[in-house]
């Protein structure tokens, strides 16, 4: 069971460009340590002839799409998922949540999108998921539908896409979508609903070209995409948060918008619920920078404090930067990773800027 996990992870990976690290997206920092600041963005025809584009354009192969449609579709969600589908229906085009397993622990993180256009070929709602896992979660969507009127259907005849801005500077609430006559427009094109540092998320047919769709935009390595994440310590896919194992809390689900806590029930809430309303929430998953590549080390690796004490366990990782699951108490402490050559490898995790500084959630 745990092998076929493994070989799923690896896929995934494979999938999603993990398997060597990139060069730094520019709007993270500059060589100098200081975010870029150039004027604001130009459109294709103002820019300078060579100049680069203002936005990145990853696709996202390692992530999948579903449609569920039918009239139970939202009745059948609220009741399986962390956050709450009224949200959905009433203001916001995507949301982020969890499926969890009975236990309480994560079995799949996923975005939900509404459709504001829907077509006769096209409706309901898209469920974005970990590409390894499209099988599995069919089959656990469906033991739950019973006899609900909802649809499951792979949608492989669509792209999803990840746009980040080149640099700080960006100050447009979405992306231009082009002016020209004729051209179709995205099916989905929404700001990240886990934080605004990872830009927006675009739904096309597998034939456009985003290139086609936005006014000045430029294709690039996934893996800057991935390295992007890693450095701002946000998880993604079964690499990050492994099936049956990582707890939402933990996994940082009330940072990134992920779960309700005044909905009615779902599977797995007990645990969740009991966490956040009486307990305290000692570990988090944490940005890690390391002193060798992420790559040469083994996941789930034990992190230890100067004076040998646990602090934590690696998650996953690219390059020199990582994640991994550390004690509140032992952040921004000087750690180190026992690697299977026997040497130290030097750990620094830090919490993010970007968390919700929240007393009850953040302790």
């Amino acid at each position: 069971m745990r092998a076929a996990l493994v070989l799923r992870v690896v896929r995934a990976g494979l999938l999603c460009g993990l398997s060597r690290a990139g060069a730094t997206p520019r709007w993270i920092s500059s060589s100098s340590g200081e975010p870029e600041k150039p004027g604001p963005p130009q459109s294709a025809a103002a820019r300078p002839h060579g100049a680069p584009a203002p936005l990145w354009c990853f696709r996202l192969a390692c992530r999948a799409l579903l449609q569920l449609h039918g009239a139970d579709t939202a009745a059948f969600l609220q009741g399986v998922i962390t956050n709450d589908m009224a949200l959905l229906e009433e203001d916001l085009q995507a949301l982020y949540a969890h499926m969890l397993n009975v236990q309480g622990r994560t079995l799949y993180d996923i975005i939900i999108y509404r459709l504001k256009e829907p077509s006769d070929d096209l409706s309901g709602v898209l469920l974005e998921c970990d590409s390894s896992v499209v099988d599995s979660m069919t089959r656990h969507l469906k033991v739950y539908k019973i006899r609900r009127k909802v649809t499951v259907t792979p949608r492989d005849d669509l792209s999803l896409w990840a746009l980040l801005p080149r640099n700080s500077a960006w100050d447009r609430l979405q992306p231009p979508l082009t002016t020209e006559e004729g051209r179709e427009k995205p099916l989905v094109l929404v700001q990240d609903p886990r934080t605004e540092l990872m830009g927006w998320r675009m739904i096309t047919s597998s034939t456009q070209n985003p290139a086609e769709l936005l006014t000045d935009c430029e294709q690039a390595d996934t893996e800057q995409y991935h390295q992007h994440r890693y450095t701002i310590g946000l998880p993604e896919g079964v690499g990050d948060l492994p099936a049956g194992e990582a707890l939402p809390l933990e996994s940082n689900l009330v940072f990134m918008n992920g779960i309700s806590f005044s909905k009615g029930c779902y599977i797995g809430q007990e645990l969740t619920a009991r966490t956040h309303h009486t307990g305290v929430v000692r570990k988090r998953l944490m940005p890690l920078s390391l002193s060798v590549p992420a790559e040469s080390l083994q996941p789930g690796g034990a992190l230890e404090t100067a004076g040998g004490k646990p602090a934590g366990k690696l998650r996953a990782g690219m390059g020199q930067l990582g994640l991994g699951l550390v004690r509140l108490v032992h952040a921004n402490e000087p750690l180190t990773l026992r690697a299977s050559t026997q040497t130290s490898v030097t750990v620094h995790a830090a919490e993010p800027d970007w968390w919700t500084k929240d007393s009850k959630v953040n302790k």
